[in-house]
């Protein structure tokens, strides 16, 4: 088969479109280049709006925040009391007694009356007891009829009953056949605990973990919910505390407990403490050259972390966790754990995870600007970006002391593929995406021709 035999006419149609293809080609392409050179000379972000940045493989790690991928958590049997194997008496216990012929006083010739039988509260755990209600004193003392108060604190009930036993017939009241008293135990003595709480998780506010977690952390109310518990004898610890109350505290609060002790030692102690900061940072702030210090950790305020580094054993004590009247347990919340988003990125104030890390490739994929992702706020001027290559440059503002900032450079392209190039996110810190100078100069050359140039070519 032959070629098609081409007129004369028809050749040189076809050269000239082809002329005419080729010149509006290398025109759009040599004005989009020319353009973007002008723009990137005036117009590119990196240039107009520059931050000076530090690699973030070159920081050293004072800059970075600790991992926290591998706190464990605390064992919280700790934060208990062990009860002792007999309860042991105290103040302000109420024990059920009857002594036949004393308590109550019978007649001679009359039948004994029956002790009367006492069924415990609703939420008590003790059994039924019967005899007639006698409270321990405050000095621990127990007063019956006809001899002396008995010195009964730190004793048991069978203790308690020998020693009742053998006052009466020490004192000739009964006679030793005779005497066969009953002592139980009404009510167990409590504590008055003051709980404080800011993770929404308090009484008369119960909320699931996973509504408070979608919220942004200053999304809504953070008004604290707090209440006074009355703890039993023995179960007057810190975990009972937080068990009367919603549990362990939420992921909107601190992985802490904080204890503040009613004394008035403490309370002088924490006092002072203040005193003694804000009269240090006065005298600081004199000169000029000098960094005002910030405030330490108050050593009267017991703080009990709830998670710890692997083989970390927290030095715990049972007097640590024993609570008395009118101490306060604090949950504190974490409101100023968020960092910002700014840039290509969306603005926004995001919380940061309690008890794992986030990196900065993390962060952008909660801001809503993943890797790889185009933006609609690149180009130049604000314009929309039409070249399809996403930003690969993004600055990590973080505050340093003394109200000093470094600007840690993430190039997003090694982040992907180095793991050391990924810092962690830290609270406080700002994050800002930008195009590189060529990724902008780019997006406006390829912008350029498909906008302009291929528009050209069609019209003629």
């Amino acid at each position: 088969m032959h070629p098609i035999a081409l007129s004369e006419s028809s050749r040189m149609n076809i050269n000239l479109f082809q002329t005419r293809v080729w010149k509006h080609i290398r025109t759009t392409v040599g004005l989009g280049v020319a353009a973007s050179l002008v723009a990137s000379l005036t117009g590119c972000s990196s240039l107009t709006q520059p931050i000076d940045g530090v690699p973030a493989h070159r920081l050293p790690p004072e800059f970075f925040p600790a991992p926290k991928n591998n706190l464990v958590p605390v064992d919280i049997a700790l934060l208990s009391l062990e009860p002792p194997r007999d309860y042991q008496l105290g103040p302000d216990d109420i024990l059920g007694v009857y002594i036949e012929g004393v308590l109550p006083f019978n007649p001679p010739n009359t039948p004994p009356e029956p002790p009367p039988v006492n069924f415990p509260e609703q939420d008590s755990t003790l059994p039924p007891s019967i005899g007639y209600p006698i409270a321990v004193q405050d000095d621990g003392t127990l007063s019956l009829p006809l001899i002396e108060p008995l010195e009964v604190e730190g004793l048991t009930l069978d203790q308690v009953r020998e020693k009742i036993r053998e006052a009466y017939i020490d004192n000739d009241i009964l006679r030793e056949e005779k005497a066969r008293p009953i002592v139980t135990l009404i009510k167990e003595r409590t504590y008055d605990v003051i709980v404080v709480r800011e993770d929404g998780l308090g009484e008369g506010n119960q909320r699931s973990l996973q509504a408070q977690s979608s919220e942004f952390i200053r999304g809504r109310d953070r008004s604290a919910s707090g209440g006074l518990v009355k703890l039993p004898a023995y179960k007057n610890d810190i975990l009972h505390a937080l068990v009367e109350t919603g549990g362990l505290p939420g992921l909107n609060a601190k992985n802490e407990v904080r204890v503040l002790r009613a004394s008035e030692a403490d309370k002088r102690k924490r006092a002072q403490f203040v005193r003694d900061f804000y009269a240090s940072q006065r005298n600081a702030m004199l000169d000029p050259c000098v960094c005002p210090p910030e405030l330490p950790p108050d050593p009267s305020i017991l703080r009990i972390p709830l998670r710890l580094p692997p083989g970390v054993i927290p030095n715990i004590t049972p007097e640590d966790v024993e609570l008395q009247d009118g101490d306060i347990v604090y949950i504190e919340n974490r409101e100023t754990e968020v960092f910002y988003t700014g840039g290509l990125l969306p603005g926004g104030e995001f919380p940061l995870p309690r008890d794992y890390d986030l990196d900065v490739l993390g962060a952008m994929a909660i801001a809503g600007g993943g890797i790889g992702q185009t933006t609609g706020g690149g180009g130049f001027g604000g314009a929309r970006s039409v070249g399809g290559v996403p930003p690969g440059m993004l600055y990590v503002l973080r505050q340093t002391p003394c109200n000093g900032q470094v600007a840690i450079e993430v190039d997003l392209a090694r982040a992907v593929n180095d793991p050391r190039s990924r810092p962690l996110v830290q609270p406080g810190d700002t994050l800002i995406l930008q195009y590189k100078c060529e990724e902008e100069v780019l997006n406006f050359s390829l912008g350029t021709f498909f906008t302009y140039g291929i528009q050209e070519l069609l019209r003629n």
